[in-house]
Parts: C-alpha cells; sequence; structure tokens
C-alpha cells in the first residue's frame, strides 16, 4: 500500500436517509466502484460500511449507513438504528439522501434528527430520472429549503450518475485540510470476507419476495486460499423452517443459481477464482435476539 500523505482536503461524509432512498447506489457511484450492496427492497443495507475515495486534492470518507426510521419491534431495526445515527458524530458533512418527491413522517423524523447539528447537512434529491415532468421538482426543492439551513440542495440519478459530480465538488468544498487517513490504495475498511457475505445477501435479497429478506443473513464459516483458487463456505440462516425450503428452491435450484450469481460478483470484486458453498440453516428469532446479532457481526 502506498503511505498516507498530506492532502489539501480531508474528512468524513456520513451518508444518512430512510431506507430505500438509494444511499448505497450513491456511495458506489461516487467511488465508481461496487462495495456497498443494492436492492429494490428496503433496508438492504444493514450496517455501517467506509467508502474511500483519494485523488490529489482531497480524500473523502463516505460513510454509508442503514435507513432511519422510527424504531421497530425488532433488535436488528434498534441495531441498525443505531448504526445511522452514529455515524452522525464526529462527521464533517453529513449527505441527507430522499427519494425524488418523497417526503413523509420518515423524511421528518430524519430532519429531526439533524436540528441541532453543527454539521453541514446537504440535501441529495435522488432518482430525480423517474420523475416524469422536471417541472414539479422546484416548487419541491423550495418547499424543502424552507424547513432547514441545507447548505445545499442538489437533485441527482445515483442510478445514471446525473448531477453526482455536483455532490462531490460541493463535499470537498466543505471538508477541512488535514492529512490523510487512510492509504490512497484502500476503498473501504470491510474486509473481502464480509464482503463475500453481503455478495451472498445481496443475491438473495433481489431474487425472493418482499418479506423473506428481512428473515435472513450470511454468515462466512469458511475463506481460505487454496492453489489459487479462494474457497468460500456460507451459511444462510433462516427462522422458519418453510423459509428455509424457499431459500432452498425444488431440487436445490434456487441456491444453486443464487451461488452462481454470487460466485460470479465474487470473482470479478475480489479478482481470485471462487469455489463456493452454501448451506441454510433455521435459527428462531435470530434477528430479534440482540445477542445472536452480535454474533452474527450486527454490533456497531
Amino acid at each position: 500500500m502506498n503511505a498516507p500523505r498530506q492532502l489539501p482536503h480531508c474528512g468524513y461524509v456520513a451518508i444518512i436517509g430512510r431506507p430505500n432512498a438509494g444511499k448505497s447506489t450513491l456511495l458506489n457511484r461516487l467511488l465508481g466502484q461496487k462495495i456497498s450492496i443494492t436492492s429494490r427492497k428496503p433496508q438492504t443495507t444493514r450496517h455501517r460500511i467506509l467508502g474511500v475515495k483519494t485523488d490529489s486534492g482531497a480524500q473523502v470518507i463516505y460513510v454509508d449507513t442503514p435507513g432511519l426510521h422510527e424504531a421497530g419491534k425488532h433488535a436488528m431495526n434498534r441495531l441498525m438504528n443505531r448504526a445511522a445515527l452514529t455515524a452522525l458524530q464526529d462527521v464533517d458533512v453529513v449527505l441527507f439522501v430522499v427519494d425524488e418527491l418523497h417526503w413523509s413522517e420518515e423524511e421528518r423524523y430524519i430532519l429531526g434528527k439533524l436540528q441541532g447539528l453543527k454539521t453541514p447537512v446537504m440535501l441529495v434529491i435522488n432518482k430525480v430520472d423517474k420523475l416524469a415532468g422536471r417541472e414539479r421538482l422546484l416548487p419541491h426543492i423550495e418547499r424543502l429549503s424552507a424547513l432547514h439551513d441545507f447548505t445545499a440542495i442538489i437533485p441527482v440519478s445515483a442510478r445514471n450518475g446525473a448531477n453526482v459530480e455536483a455532490v462531490e465538488a460541493q463535499v470537498k468544498a466543505l471538508l477541512p485540510s488535514a492529512p490523510q487517513l487512510f492509504p490512497e490504495d484502500q476503498v473501504t475498511d470491510r474486509s473481502e470476507r464480509f464482503i463475500a457475505a453481503e455478495l451472498i445477501r445481496e443475491k438473495l435479497m433481489r431474487r425472493l419476495g418482499q418479506e423473506l429478506p428481512y428473515a435472513l443473513t450470511v454468515e462466512i464459516e469458511e475463506y481460505t486460499m487454496k492453489k489459487g483458487v479462494l474457497h468460500v463456505g456460507a451459511l444462510v440462516w433462516v427462522e422458519r423452517t418453510a423459509q428455509k425450503a424457499i431459500v432452498i428452491g425444488k431440487n436445490g435450484s434456487f441456491l444453486k443459481e443464487t451461488g452462481k450469481q454470487a460466485r460470479r460478483d465474487m470473482e470479478q470484486m475480489l479478482g481470485h477464482k471462487v469455489f463456493l458453498r452454501l448451506w441454510v440453516k433455521v435459527k428462531k428469532k435470530w434477528s430479534d435476539d440482540e445477542r445472536a446479532l452480535r454474533h452474527l457481526g450486527y454490533s456497531e
């Protein structure tokens, strides 16, 4: 790795918003590569993930967070909220990501958490490529500008990259002068083992129905390199026997296809040939058991 050096600007940027606002897609777009998994289902992101981008002018350390929501009944909901709110501490900039013209109790709840912060807050209106008529956007921006003293309000499409460079330019302008904190070739604080588990979970979430994704998680049991091949053994935990049958599929077809897709992404992201084995086991109510969640890596 290249040694850290002095840069004009360096700092932390928290990316927050309600579930499914497009925070992880924005992070991946800002970095120019994928480190955070995405799907159309809310609460895909369950962990705080750092994404580091270094160029000649700045090192920006983006903090992707789980979707903030009014605390639910489950322990996982509480832990995800805690992870997101903790990310607001000691950052230099906050990116508050909202979904096109959507503004509801969830956004008001998040805005309430931002009140009183001395940190600059930028409002990023995402998914504007989905708007049928842009004439509704300007009045929406005017309404939101009256709710908080945002440093900037920037409409973007994280999916196709439209106007994302404007977000990056504003962020750099707000960062303090500080020494570089990470080697310039480092892009995340997460291990390859963590990324492998997340890629498997991403494929499951994308392929399953609306309810089941929240009742499953992935634990890596084996992660070893043998003769140039990365051997990965992963457990998919679900909460009920019926869910296990769905994840496995008829004659194992669903699990086999999931493994095929995850293996392909692992090889592309990690740069190794991968041999992947998947198992499915039942652990009742694991998502509402703080001890089990900590064992599975959900403590922050």
